[in-house]
């Protein structure tokens, strides 16, 4: 079973935490914006099939 040789210093322990939660950050901050480009109907990367409810209830 692979075992760390030496202890972690608390500052490089730190700097991995901050990177692993940058990454969130943006993952989150890119999933938002797509969210408010498909809301606003501005999206030009992700398409999307709009069904009129309106046309639905008058096929019945």
């Amino acid at each position: 079973m692979a075992v760390p040789k030496k202890r972690t210093s608390t500052s490089k322990k730190r700097i991995r935490k901050n990177v692993w939660k940058k990454k969130g950050y943006w993952v989150a901050l890119k999933a938002f914006s797509l969210a408010k480009s498909l809301s606003t109907g501005n999206s030009k990367s992700f398409f999307r099939s709009w069904v009129n409810p309106t046309t639905e209830l008058e096929k019945e």
